[in-house]
C-alpha cells in the first residue's frame, strides 16, 4: 500500500504547487495592470513672523505647500497670537523684559507646527517704526532690545533667520503685496484647478497708518521721478514697479504726541485747551511723558518734572486747524508731492487702508463705503459729544475713548490734503482690517518676497493602483502564499508508511 499513499500525496502536493502558481500569476497581473505614475501631494512648510509694531507685538503662523508657483509660495496665515504688554521699543531700559514677552506666543506656535518641521521652520523678527525712533534716540539701547530678542527667539527649535528694522519703504511695500496677493490681484486658482496671473486685473494701493509712521504704496499711471520712492518687485513670474513712501513721526500715536506739544506750545501756562478732546475730559501729563519722543522737541523753558493739565474744548473746526498745523502741503518746486516737500505722483486706482485707518473708522460705524459728506458729518457729530455721554455710550472703550475725534480728524487730513485723494476718488478708498481671513499688515508680504529664495521641493512620483485592483491582487497574494505553505507542510509532515 506504499505506493498508494506516495501517490495520493504527489498528487496533493503537486496540485497545492500548481493553486500556488496560478495564484502568483493573477497577483502578478493585476499588479501590474492599470498602474498609473502619480505625484505625491506636497508637504507643508512653516514660517513665523513677529511684527514689532511701535505699541505692540504680534506672532503670525503661516504654511504653504512646498511645491511652488513660479518661484512663490502660496501662504496663508494659520494663526496670530497678540504678544502681551506694549511695543518692544518701550523696553529700552529693561532689554530682557522685551525678550521674555516673547515667550508665550512662541510657545503657541510650536504648538501647531509639527515637531519633525520645526527645525526647518524659517522665523523673523520685524520691527517698524518704534524701533526706528529708538534706534534715532539711542542706537545702544535699540542694539541691547534686539540682543535680548534675540537670545530668547534662539532658545527655540526654529531658525531664527535675524531679528531686524525694516524700513519705511519695505514696510509699505509688502503691505502692498499682503493686500493683492489676498485680493487674487497677483495670482488666482482657476477652474482649471491651477494657479493662473489673472489677466489685466488692476493690482491696489495700500495704505497703512501705524503708531509711529503711515505708509502710501501703489501702482502710477506714470514713471515714478524719485528714486527713493521707487520700488521694484518681482512675484509670480510678473514685474511690478510701485510708488512707496513711509513718514515718519506720523503715525497716529506720535501725531497725537506732536498735536498736544503743539498746543503747548502755544499755551503759555500749565493749562492746554484740547478743541480735539470731548468736553469734560481732563488728564495731568508731565512736560516729560509729553516730550519723551524724537517727533517732538521740548521748547528750552519747559521743566521735565513740570504738570500739565490738559482740558477738552469739543471743538471739531478748531481741532481741525490745529491738525493741518502739523503738515507743511506746500510743494516747493512744482512738482506733485504728498506733504513736507515729499514727492508723490497722483493717486490712481482702488486702495486698501487698513491697521489705524479701519480701526477709527470700524468704532465710528464709517467702513461700509459711505460718501466724504456722510464722514464728515459722522465725524463732527461725535467730536462735539461730551465726556461724560460717551463714557455712558461706550464705557468698554474708555482706553482711547477721548482720542477717537483727533485720530478721525487727523485721518481725515491725511487722506485728503496729506495724500491727495479728494471727492472723486474718496470713493476708491476701502476700509479693511482683514481680506480672505487673513490680517492685512507687511508680515505675509514679507514671507511671500521671502519664499521668492526658498527653493521648491520637487514633487515625489509614486506608482498608483485601482482600489479594486489592488485589494484583488493582494487577496491572490495571500492565497498564493496560504496553497506555498500547505504543500510546504504537507512534503514535510505527511509521512507515508
Amino acid at each position: 500500500m506504499v505506493g498508494g499513499g506516495m501517490d495520493t500525496k504527489a498528487k496533493a502536493v503537486a496540485g497545492l504547487l500548481a493553486a500556488t502558481c496560478v495564484c502568483s500569476i493573477i497577483a502578478l497581473i493585476l499588479s501590474v495592470v492599470n498602474v498609473k505614475d502619480v505625484f505625491l501631494p506636497p508637504s507643508t512648510k512653516y514660517g513665523l513672523v513677529f511684527d514689532a509694531g511701535s505699541t505692540h507685538t504680534s506672532l503670525y503662523t503661516y504654511r504653504w505647500p512646498a511645491d511652488k508657483e513660479n518661484g512663490t509660495g502660496i501662504v496663508s496665515q494659520v494663526d496670530v497670537c497678540p504678544v502681551a504688554g506694549p511695543g518692544i521699543s518701550s523696553y529700552a531700559d529693561d532689554p530682557a523684559g522685551a525678550g521674555a514677552s516673547l515667550r508665550p506666543c512662541l510657545d503657541q506656535a510650536l504648538k501647531i507646527v509639527p515637531a519633525e518641521q520645526q527645525r526647518e521652520t524659517p522665523t523673523y523678527l520685524g520691527a517698524t517704526a518704534g524701533m526706528r525712533l529708538l534706534r534715532e534716540q539711542n542706537d545702544t539701547k535699540a542694539e541691547q532690545v534686539f540682543a535680548e530678542v534675540a537670545k530668547v527667539i534662539g532658545e527655540y527649535p526654529v531658525d531664527f533667520r535675524g531679528a531686524r528694522i525694516l524700513t519705511g519703504t519695505e514696510e509699505g511695500s509688502f503691505g502692498w503685496i499682503t493686500v493683492n496677493y489676498l485680493l487674487e490681484t497677483l495670482v488666482k486658482f482657476s477652474f482649471a484647478e491651477k494657479w493662473e496671473h489673472p489677466e489685466d486685473s488692476e493690482v491696489l494701493g495700500a495704505l497703512d497708518l501705524g503708531g509711529a509712521s503711515t505708509q502710501i504704496t501703489f501702482q502710477p499711471g506714470v514713471p515714478v521721478e524719485d528714486r527713493n520712492t521707487s520700488v521694484f518687485f518681482r512675484l509670480y513670474g510678473t514685474n511690478y514697479s510701485l510708488y512707496s513712501h513711509s513718514y515718519l513721526c506720523y503715525g497716529q500715536t506720535q501725531a497725537l504726541k506732536m498735536l498736544l506739544a503743539a498746543l503747548h506750545q502755544d499755551s503759555v501756562t500749565a493749562q492746554i485747551s484740547h478743541p480735539c478732546y470731548p468736553r469734560g475730559y481732563q488728564e495731568n501729563v508731565t512736560v516729560a511723558e509729553l516730550y519723551d519722543s524724537p517727533c517732538v522737541r521740548a521748547p528750552s523753558t519747559a521743566s521735565p518734572a513740570q504738570v500739565l493739565t490738559v482740558t477738552g474744548t469739543g471743538d471739531p473746526a478748531m481741532c481741525s486747524t490745529a491738525v493741518q498745523k502739523l503738515f507743511n502741503f506746500s510743494c516747493g518746486a512744482q512738482r506733485p508731492c504728498g506733504f513736507n516737500g515729499v514727492y508723490q505722483p497722483p493717486v490712481r486706482g482702488q486702495f486698501f487702508a487698513f491697521a489705524g485707518f479701519y480701526y477709527t473708522f470700524h468704532f465710528l460705524n464709517l467702513t461700509s463705503h459711505q460718501s466724504l459728506n456722510d464722514v464728515n458729518t459722522t465725524i463732527q457729530a461725535f467730536c462735539k459729544r461730551n465726556w461724560s455721554e460717551l463714557e455712558q455710550s461706550f464705557p468698554q472703550d474708555k482706553k482711547y475713548l477721548h482720542t477717537y475725534c483727533s485720530v478721525a480728524i487727523y485721518i481725515l487730513t491725511l487722506l485728503l490734503e496729506g495724500f491727495k485723494f479728494n471727492e472723486d476718488t474718496w470713493s476708491n478708498i476701502h476700509f479693511s482690517q482683514q481680506a480672505a481671513h487673513t490680517d492685512i499688515g507687511w508680515t505675509l508680504g514679507f514671507m511671500l518676497n521671502f519664499t521668492n529664495m526658498i527653493p521648491a521641493e520637487p514633487l515625489e512620483l509614486v506608482k498608483g493602483h485601482q482600489p479594486g485592483l489592488w485589494a484583488g491582487a493582494v487577496s491572490f497574494i495571500v492565497l498564493a502564499l496560504v496553497t506555498g505553505l500547505v504543500a510546504a507542510f504537507l512534503l514535510c509532515f505527511w509521512k507515508t508508511k
